[in-house]
């Protein structure tokens, strides 16, 4: 960011950001933020921020080096959320962070994505009178059976920054008729982490322990419990991933609700190396080093693209369609039959490859939306 002193251009109050993390993914995008706001800091601008995770502060997906591979502050506070249900979720986390933010007031709530503890957050600070900042805004998948995508909507409709990461996400924030002057195209911040972190990867002890080698084995990751759910669909999927592989070794890194999908199906290679989930750190060396990587997470195939690895998304839509139109990213949805013609390619080494990046993909958002913030006040 340009230096500037904020403080002699403006007579500002004390700017007070609560920074929402409703998943564990959220720090991944929240990490750069935090850099940003520091550096405004030291260069004259009156803000602080506040982390506030919507979990609990013992949860098991926050491992003890995550926020220190990030290279950010642990979270001020937790507000202990730690249920299933959509609605019980919705109203624990408005109670909760009523309290929070009845204890450490704020000018600006910002949340990442489109959980339902985001939604729920964003709720309460619009009844509070507090602005609503939204980052990676306007992603649609058009399919309003899926949860994610009635909380993203909620959250755009209500917010007073909308911070987009493409075009595509600009669009669809115009062409719902969101308030032209909220609408920021500032860039994809998840790439902020990945250009920041691709020189600090680690790679795992286990590693050559398991006779792996760079570039010579495939990565696997699953979440979507709506997946997981369909067993004979699953099945199909991982027996086409075991038979169009070759002697590819396939290393699994997986919660444990995952593994214990996937040991129901009776599917046993000695290829396949199901491991615990890694660090943030481990699991980038993971991406960074494979041949390719078959999974049903979004992020995972924007940080494929900007690393230009192979990736095979067992979806049928990415809320960022710049990683298969421009990138190196292929939808599989759940057909084994797509899945087996794409493994063939990659097998052959046929791959398309990110010549170039997406627009705004260089390392900045975080910087633009901290400057918005700040001449926004």
């Amino acid at each position: 960011m340009e230096k500037r002193n904020f403080a002699r251009e403006k007579n500002f109050e004390t700017m007070k950001v609560t920074i929402v993390s409703a998943a564990r993914p959220n720090f991944m995008k929240i990490a750069p933020l935090c850099r940003a706001m520091d550096a405004a800091r030291k260069a004259g601008a009156d803000i602080t921020y506040r982390i506030v995770y919507t979990g609990p502060a013992d949860d098991p997906c926050l491992e003890a080096s995550l926020f220190s591979d990030l290279d950010m502050p642990c979270p001020d506070a937790c507000l202990g959320i730690n249920v299933r249900t959509h609605s019980q979720v919705t109203a624990d986390v408005m109670q909760a962070f009523e309290r929070e933010l009845d204890t450490h007031p704020a000018h600006v709530v910002l949340v990442v994505d489109d959980t339902t503890a985001s939604m729920a957050c964003s709720v309460v600070a619009k009844k509070r009178g507090l602005k609503v900042a939204h980052v990676i805004a306007g992603t649609r998948s058009f399919d309003m059976n899926m949860p994610r995508e009635v909380n993203r909507t909620i959250v755009d409709a209500i917010s007073d920054y909308l911070f987009a990461a493409s075009m595509t996400a600009n669009r669809n924030l115009n062409r719902e008729g969101m308030i032209p002057e909220y609408i920021h195209y500032v860039g994809n911040i998840l790439i902020d982490t990945t250009r920041y972190n691709r020189h600090r990867l680690v790679q795992p002890r286990w590693f050559s322990v398991l006779g792996l080698r760079k570039g010579h084995y495939l990565l696997l990751t699953l979440n979507r419990r709506d997946l997981l759910e369909k067993k004979a669909v699953l099945r199909d999927l991982l027996q086409t991933l075991l038979d169009k592989t070759g002697d590819l070794p396939i290393v699994a890194p997986l919660h444990p609700y995952v593994e214990e999908a996937i040991k129901s199906l009776a599917l046993s290679s000695p290829r396949l190396h199901i491991l615990p989930p890694q660090s943030y750190l481990h699991f980038g060396f993971l991406i960074n080093q494979a041949t390719g990587i078959v999974t049903d997470s979004g992020n995972i195939a924007e940080e494929a693209t900007f690393l230009d690895v192979p990736c095979i998304t067992l979806n049928t839509y990415a809320e960022h369609p710049e990683t298969w139109r421009n990138g190196t990213n292929e939808l599989a949805g759940e057909n084994a039959v797509t899945l087996a013609q794409l493994l063939e390619r990659l097998m052959k080494g046929e791959w398309k490859h990110c010549t170039t990046l997406p627009e705004r993909w260089d390392g900045r958002t975080a910087e633009r939306i901290v400057q918005t913030l700040l001449e926004g006040k």
